[in-house]
């Protein structure tokens, strides 16, 4: 019988994802983990999905750079 692989993961595990893989925590004490959106400046980076998109765009006209943690 084949099954799906969420369906084998989650027989297996217990959960339909892989686990999170924690990369560090950012500038307001949100833990970032692999895959995550953060934006970067000046050596802080911030999770993006925990800050507002006024938040978001005020770093970014300030220099910060958007990108996804990759490990």
């Amino acid at each position: 019988m084949i099954e799906h692989s969420t369906i084998t993961r989650t027989l297996r595990t217990g959960y339909p994802q892989q686990e999170r893989v924690f990369f560090t925590i950012d500038g307001l004490g949100n833990a970032v983990f692999k895959g995550d959106e953060i934006l970067e400046l000046d050596d802080q980076i911030y999770l993006v999905d925990e800050i507002s998109l006024d938040a978001q765009e005020i770093l970014e006209k300030h220099g910060a750079v958007r990108r996804i943690i990759h490990g």
